[in-house]
């Protein structure tokens, strides 16, 4: 008897668990990477929000040796958007507008109709509403798509790394990035390694290497200064006496951010090769040892003469934010 009514409980509970609503099966995002897709009356995107959508999504990607926009921007009316296939973009903003937006604002919206999957929904009574509560809030809109176009390389990463590499860095540093297949590691010691992914005209790497602290050290000439002799004494040029240094065509900009409980400096500026015609975007982090002892620096740079570098630094820069303290 006690047999048949544990089999009784078990098969009512088995069948309330299996009639619980799950949640729905998303399909994957469409679109290019840095791809925006805009929903919006086409009055409105032909008038002045259009502009500041432009001025907003459409600036310049910073240090880049020619202009490129930070984003590839489109747009479809709010009834050409009912359509399952703008629904999947990667990334929208979504126009909200009506007399009765009580409440105007920037509302971030993850995994809506697809994943991975950001959506930017701009609510407001006016069109001229809407401008102000884009150009109030670009900080949070460009952030978000940007943050969300890294998790997309980082999970890509995660998925096909190449497991050789995290291991052989992390021994050295404490810490490594993680890198998808394709990237190398062309050169590790005691305070220098060099992992890249090397084509044809095309190279994006990464750099880490470690530091003394010596007070100032994330003061931008001082991480400028230390950077040129880590690269004077660590990467060479084609040719005999030449090496990489950091060029002077603009001046190198830092600024202080705080990612997943990590604070660090993040430098960008361009490179170039002491004594030869080579050069290209770099963008770093420094950021302290867990026991304080020393500076670490991770740095991701592009070398592609022949080809827009936008989305090549965007890759490399990604996989920065991947950083990971060994754990034992």
């Amino acid at each position: 008897m006690k047999k048949s009514l544990f089999i009784l409980i078990t098969l009512i509970f088995a069948l309330a668990t299996s009639c619980k609503p799950s949640a729905p099966l998303l399909p994957n995002v469409s679109g290019k990477a840095g791809e925006v897709l805009c929903v919006i009356e086409k009055a409105d995107w032909d008038g002045a929000l259009g502009q500041a959508i432009h001025d907003v999504l459409e600036d310049e990607y910073p240090f880049l040796p020619v202009k490129e926009y930070r984003y590839t921007v489109t747009h479809v009316t709010h009834a050409g958007f009912e359509a399952d296939m703008f629904k999947v973009h990667r990334n929208i903003v979504f126009f909200d507008l009506h007399p009765q937006n009580n409440y105007p604002g920037v509302q971030i919206l993850q995994n809506k109709w697809a994943k991975p999957q950001c959506v930017l929904l701009v609510r407001a009574r006016t069109a001229e509403q809407a401008d102000s509560v884009l150009r109030a809030d670009s900080e949070l809109v460009v952030g978000a798509i940007e943050q969300a176009e890294r998790n997309r390389v980082i999970a890509n990463t995660r998925r096909y790394e190449n497991s050789d590499v995290y291991p052989k860095v992390a021994k050295v540093f404490g810490g490594s990035v993680h890198v998808p297949t394709g990237y190398k590691l062309r050169k590790i010691d005691h305070n220098f390694a060099w992992i890249s992914y090397d084509r044809d005209k095309v190279t994006q790497g990464i750099f880490v290497y470690r530091l003394p602290v010596v007070g100032d050290d994330f003061d931008n000439e001082v991480i400028i200064t230390r950077r040129n002799e880590i690269m004077k004494e660590n990467v060479p040029g084609m040719f005999d006496g030449t090496y990489m240094i950091t060029g002077d065509y603009w001046q190198p900009q830092t600024r202080f951010l705080r990612y997943q409980g990590m604070s660090f400096a993040e430098t960008h500026g361009m490179w170039e090769v002491q004594g030869d015609y080579m050069g290209g975007p770099f963008v770093s982090h420094s950021f302290y040892s867990p026991d304080g002892s020393e500076i670490i620096v991770a740095e991701a740079w592009v070398y592609a003469p022949k080809y827009n570098k936008r989305q090549l630094l965007r890759q490399v820069e990604s996989l920065l934010y991947s950083w990971e303290w060994k754990t034992e």
